[in-house]
């Protein structure tokens, strides 16, 4: 293995191994603390423009295959691990992690005290970095970060979306069959806005009977709107996505279009963001964000701890109770984790119902989600 410097803008200089793609790479450094999924991490568009560490220690283990892509590449700009194994054990894996991340220029780096690395995120919070295999001069590095732009000046969105509709009509995974399932005949028919959406998003929409079309980020708002009108699509699904929902300020005034013709809508992570905003209420960045499988979250209506997997920098503020209902807050900090809108048929979610591999003790949203476009038919549009 060739040696990788890194360095972060908290004046850490770190040298490790490199494995995956070489070269030198700018983007924010967070922390994941899930125990499993590496590859659906690796793949999930929302993590563009950063570098994961894994808490984890041992990656690598289980391999990689294509079933399990959550898009159609990896989209980080690199991970962090303590201990990358070469040599995978798992009967579904097709090829090593290093191979993938070649595949897509994502650096990978080991050898790091990632324990050390963790708990100065936690303390100093998330932060810009940059990392190099040619580059070991700690001087050149910090120019080369101070002159690149920061992740919330950059649109990733444009770049992980789809650039042509398309209609998505796989089902969940099975684990008794070892297959993803076929859905069933759908109800109703949405939109997915694709700011990023990972592919169990989708497969959960359709595996609860709903036809799903994806569109891509530059969506014709009007057409939506007459179609809905119509009868021809029946809600608006807003996905996840990578980046500040701040700077997507076209997006604000379509969502925004989309809420006052009373279509039914529904948004995770990203999307959840985008509709607070929507309503008039800007989101706020976390200091380290919250990235991880295990994260306690009240529901407000069952009061059930469901445990969830979340990905996210940005938060939604507490002044959105003017205009929504809590439905959801996280037991580790007390933020918002999901709101039902008072005067819309519109909710939303900040954690991930759909993880992949899990937990799955929030999905049961997606039947709400398909209830309430139900509710909303029988009604009279427009």
């Amino acid at each position: 293995m060739r040696s990788v410097w890194i360095y972060l803008e908290h004046d850490l200089f770190l040298e490790g191994k490199s494995f995956g793609a070489e070269g030198t790479q700018v983007g924010e450094i967070v922390f994941n603390t899930s125990m499993t999924g590496y590859q659906e991490i690796v793949t999930d568009p929302s993590y563009a423009g950063q570098f994961i560490t894994f808490t984890m220690p041992e990656i690598g283990n289980v391999g990689v295959n294509k079933e399990d892509m959550e898009s159609k590449r990896a989209w980080a700009k690199g991970i962090i691990v303590r201990s990358y194994q070469r040599r995978f054990s798992n009967f579904r894996a097709e090829k090593a992690l290093d191979e993938l991340l070649k595949e897509f220029g994502v650096m990978g780096i080991c050898d790091i005290d990632t324990r050390f690395l963790t708990k100065t995120l936690r303390d100093k919070g998330s932060c810009m970095m940059v990392a190099s295999t040619s580059i070991n001069d700690k001087a050149k590095l910090q120019q080369i970060l101070k002159e690149s732009p920061r992740i919330e000046e950059i649109n990733y969105i444009k770049e992980v979306s789809t650039k042509e509709p398309y209609l998505h009509k796989q089902g969940i995974y099975d684990a008794t069959t070892y297959r993803y399932t076929t859905p069933p005949k759908p109800q109703a028919k949405i939109y997915v806005l694709d700011f990023g959406v990972k592919r169990n998003i989708l497969n959960h929409l359709a595996s609860v009977g709903l036809e799903v079309e994806v569109l891509p980020q530059e969506f014709d708002v009007e057409k939506i709107k007459k179609e809905f009108c119509k009868g021809k699509v029946d809600g608006v699904f807003l996905s996840n996505g990578p980046g500040d929902p701040l700077i997507l300020k076209e997006i604000h005034q379509k969502i925004q279009k989309l809420i006052e013709a009373k279509i039914p809508l529904f948004g995770i992570c990203l999307g959840h963001q985008l509709l607070s905003i929507a309503h008039g209420y800007p989101t706020f960045k976390l200091k380290f964000g919250h990235h991880g499988g295990n994260h306690p979250v009240k529901n407000s209506s069952s009061h059930k701890i469901e445990i969830t997997a979340q990905n996210h920098n940005y938060n939604v503020p507490k002044e959105i109770e003017k205009v929504a209902n809590i439905t959801h807050v996280n037991l580790f900090d007390g933020t918002i984790e999901g709101v039902a809108y008072k005067d819309s048929p519109t909710f939303s979610t900040q954690h991930h119902p759909e993880a992949s591999p899990g937990p799955h003790e929030s999905a049961y949203v997606f039947e709400e989600f398909k209830q309430l476009i139900l509710k909303e038919k029988e009604k009279k549009r427009c």
